[in-house]
């Protein structure tokens, strides 16, 4: 062993040598230095080694560096040196091939050395390669030949084959290659393939499969009748057919015959071919058609193509493929139900081809249609290994469930097509199903959830207007499943699909109001919401939900029988053991959806104002006696922010926002004032809280928006409550907590607008010191490198603080800048306004700062007048802001006079 097989060795293996990095730094630049030497000296050298080295690692690097020889410095080859390349690869194709214990990568790596040379010279420079390698197939072994289909398929791979993206360039070297090649060598290549694959199919059967490949690859672009003539095609078929042939060779005779069913061609010849292969001689075998599905598939597309386009172009022969069509069918349902390794995308794109040619079903059209949806069926349906693992879903089970939903997408786009062609067969299948599924205690889980999933589809296919009168749901369908009770209901899968499913058909329980009983019961009973299962009981809170924003006035007589069957969850979502730290139901707040649910019933003007009280107070007085029993004992033991305590006051909290949703203004303080009497208690309770708990961030923010909703709907009578809400807030504030006080502030402005003026003058200076205490150090932008959570809350503190600005000058309150603890802070606030107007990335917010200063010469300079309502103001707004915002920053490059947002900045 020389220096140089060391430092190849070392190279490749260090752990060879030694670990020294000093040393495999050396072998490194000892190697790349020989690869820049003289081409001459290292064509001789590689082959050399090629021929008499016996580590596997020197040869891979010198047919590496004869690669790269061909790739990079081809113009710098001698025509001694190309004529030297050209014999002695040859031979190593022909004569003198690599052993054929040679792993397969090195001699991948030669066929592309030598596909790159042809790929650069053929035919002009070098017109015999093709032949040189032919010439010698007949006496060559196996090892040649194995080289030969390499060659080919390395041909393919690096320059021929459309599968890869190729430039301009790289695509005129193909079609230079591909004509070259029909014109001198193709027919004796094909030939080629015939004599190495039949004599060799037996003996050698992964020499066959080699050669089978390269002739896939070629056969797109080679006259097709150099391979599909009777000779190959029945030896093909003897393949294919033969149970003794091994299944790799035969699926690599399957896919040449996809590369024939699939080569482009008129379709009268297309069809012509089709019919003469006899395919009923795999079809009517169920082991052949699941062994060679892809096949299968193939064909039958190609056939109904066939069909499509003789039908457009009104020629002779519709008749003949669709007699071969329905032959394959079959089996195409036979794969689509039983064949687990298959492309379906190929099989949903045939099928919907297919729909796409029937217009008005026949009765053998219908029975095809029929087997499309059971097909559907079958393929959406969970495989019943991971039952448990969906039940009570597990990482195996989320992950099942994920691959299910993709995988369903493209067989929901055949059922549409399905149900456009066919809706009323799909109508009856689904029908039958559901039937089925009710009637049987012992299907499977999965069957009933598949069924259920096609009938919401069918649901989705129908806009709201189908549903209503969509023929047969009426009678039959949606009463029998609002009525029904699966075996297997306790799952919940199928549980979860069903409430699903009823939801989507609200619209026809809507205008059959004598579904209303019995649609209740499958919400409120151990269907829904009291289901075993918490992740279906707190789905079918928010479906629930859905359902009574949709009926609403319609539930009213049933307002009684709802609170009844309502009571076990809402206690469940509101109440925890507190003494166990049983905290499982604190994941979600979809519970809280049943509160929202049962406030839009509630508070509807159609129930009787005194069981609209009564009702209310059987519903607050609970949730607000456990606020209050909360904060006795923080009182006397004192409750840890992370406590079972707080978690549980945040869940109260939200089913008291969600339980408001359902009350107005109107109800609230005109017509029924004794409603607006129980929130103000409640809001009492809660106001309490934040005092108690300041610092709780969750805890606040749940106030905080019980207290939007109080604004909402008290009205006027919320104000007296504002000052110390705001004062309160106040106390001990981080960026993202000013964030929040101002919604809060903005929401109120705009509800009361001047009433609430004396307010704002009360907590504006307390305010503007908190914000300036945030944004007073480095300004007020931020760049891209600033990245981080800390200023991001910043930049949206800095945002809201302008939204603030406007919304208060916008409502005629700038006079709050101008009380006397105010006015410390009106420079600074001027300047935060003209650095932003001027020079702030986002146009939008540019914009607000510059209706903020219109609004502001508006109010505080008057032409009427002499005297300056703000001392200096008029000054600052002609020798700051029209200068440097007016002029300078209108000719600044940051600014798009093509955005609309800028166009309205001269407003």
């Amino acid at each position: 062993m020389d220096d140089l097989e060391r430092a190849i060795l070392f190279n490749y293996d260090p752990c060879i040598v030694g670990a020294d990095p000093a040393v495999r730094s050396q072998a490194i630049d000892f190697c790349n230095h020989l690869k820049t030497s003289s081409p001459s000296d290292l064509i001789r050298l590689c082959f050399d080694r090629l021929h008499h080295s016996p580590h596997v690692p020197v040869k891979f690097w010198c047919v590496q560096s004869l690669h790269e020889t061909v790739t990079l410095r081809y113009s710098a080859l001698s025509p001694d040196d190309l004529s030297l390349l050209r014999s002695s690869l040859l031979s190593l194709f022909s004569d003198r091939p690599l052993p054929s214990s040679s792993p397969p990568f090195l001699k991948n790596k030669l066929s592309q050395a030598l596909a790159a040379l042809i790929g650069t010279e053929y035919p002009s420079s070098w017109p015999s390669p093709f032949l040189h390698l032919l010439s010698h197939l007949p006496t060559a072994g196996t090892a040649a030949i194995d080289m030969f289909s390499r060659v080919l398929v390395a041909l393919d791979d690096c320059i021929i084959s459309q599968d890869y993206v190729r430039s301009p360039s790289d695509a005129a070297v193909a079609t230079r290659l591909k004509d070259a090649m029909r014109h001198q060598c193709i027919p004796q290549i094909a030939r080629a393939w015939f004599d190495i694959v039949f004599l060799y199919h037996s003996s050698d059967p992964d020499l066959a499969v080699g050669v089978l490949e390269a002739m896939r690859r070629y056969t797109a672009w080679i006259d097709i009748g150099l391979v599909a003539n009777d000779a190959f095609l029945s030896f093909l078929f003897d393949l294919i057919l033969s149970p003794s042939t091994l299944e790799r060779l035969s699926s690599a005779a399957a896919g040449c015959v996809v590369s024939i069913f699939s080569k482009g061609m008129d379709s009268r010849s297309k069809l012509n071919l089709l019919n003469s292969l006899r395919m009923n001689r795999v079809l009517s075998n169920p082991g052949l058609v699941g062994k060679f599905a892809a096949m299968v598939i193939c064909y039958a597309s190609e056939v109904l193509e066939c069909y499509k386009k003789l039908v457009f172009e009104k020629e002779e022969g519709p008749s003949t493929a669709m007699e071969l069509l329905e032959e394959a069918l079959p089996s195409v349902f036979y794969v689509t139900q039983n064949c687990d390794k298959l492309e379906y995308g190929n099989v949903v794109h045939f099928l919907s081809d297919c729909l796409s040619t029937v217009k008005s079903p026949s009765e053998k059209q219908m029975v095809y249609i029929a087997q499309i949806l059971e097909a559907i069926r079958a393929q959406i349906s969970y495989d019943p290994t991971y039952r448990c693992n969906l039940n009570s879903p597990d990482k195996i089970g989320m992950e099942e469930e994920d691959r299910i939903s993709e995988h369903r997408k493209e067989w929901f786009a055949l059922f549409r097509s399905v149900c456009r062609v066919a809706p009323d067969i799909t109508q009856l299948f689904i029908q039958n199903l559901i039937a089925s599924a009710l009637s049987s205690s012992e299907m499977d889980m999965e069957e009933v959830e598949a069924a259920l999933t096609m009938f919401y589809w069918l649901g989705e296919t129908l806009s709201e207007e189908g549903i209503k009168s969509y023929a047969g749901l009426s009678e039959k369908m949606v009463p029998m499943l609002l009525s029904g009770k699966f075996a297997c209901h306790s799952h919940r899968l199928v549980a979860l699909v069903y409430l699903e499913t009823i939801t989507k058909y609200t619209k026809f329980v809507q205008d059959n109001s004598q579904c209303i009983p019995d649609l209740l019961a499958a919400f409120l009973d151990e269907r829904g919401i009291n289901h075993p299962n918490p992740l279906v009981s707190r789905r079918a809170t928010y479906l629930f939900m859905k359902a009574v924003k949709r009926l609403k006035a319609k539930l009213v007589p049933f307002i009684d029988a709802i609170l009844r069957s309502v009571q076990d969850a809402l206690v469940r979502y509101t109440s925890l053991d507190w003494s166990s730290g049983d905290l499982r139901h604190c994941g979600s707040e979809d519970g809280s959806h049943a509160f929202e649910a049962i406030g839009l019933l509630i508070g509807m003007e159609d129930v009787l104002p005194e069981k609209q009280a009564e009702f209310l107070a059987a519903l607050l007085k609970p949730l607000y006696q456990q606020v209050e029993a909360v904060l006795l004992e923080v009182k006397t033991q004192g409750i840890g922010e992370s406590s079972p305590q707080i978690m549980n006051l945040q869940h109260i909290i939200a089913a008291l926002n969600a339980l408001s949703k359902g009350f107005s203004e109107r109800t609230v303080t005109t017509s029924r004032p004794v409603i607006g009497q129980l929130f103000k208690q409640t809001l009492d309770a809660l106001l309490q809280t934040l005092f108690i708990f300041p610092n709780i961030k969750s805890l606040r923010k749940k106030i905080i928006s019980f207290i939007h909703r109080m604004v909402e709907i008290l009205g006027t009578s919320m104000v007296p409550y504002l000052p110390m809400t705001f004062n309160q807030l106040l106390v001990d504030n981080e960026p993202n907590d000013i964030v929040d006080l101002l919604l809060l502030i903005n929401q109120v402005i705009c509800k009361f607008g001047n009433s609430v003026e004396s307010i704002l003058e009360e907590i504006f200076p307390i305010l503007a010191s908190r914000l300036f205490g945030f944004l007073s150090n480095e300004g007020f932008s931020f760049g891209s490198e600033c990245n981080t959570e800390e200023i991001r809350e910043l930049q949206e503190l800095q945002r809201m603080l302008y939204t603030f600005l406007h919304v208060l000058t916008a409502h005629d309150l700038s006079s709050v800048f101008l009380v006397p603890n105010s006015r410390n802070f009106l420079d600074a606030i001027m300047q935060l306004l003209l650095l932003t107007s001027c020079s702030y990335k986002d146009v939008v917010v540019r914009k607000i700062c510059v209706q903020i200063f219109i609004k502001l010469i508006k109010d505080w300079c008057s032409k009427y007048s002499d005297e300056e309502k703000v001392p200096g103001f008029g000054n600052f707004i002609i020798e700051k802001f029209a200068t440097n915002c007016c002029l300078y920053s209108v000719l600044d490059k940051s600014l798009e006079f093509h955005d609309a947002n800028t166009d309205k900045m001269d407003a």
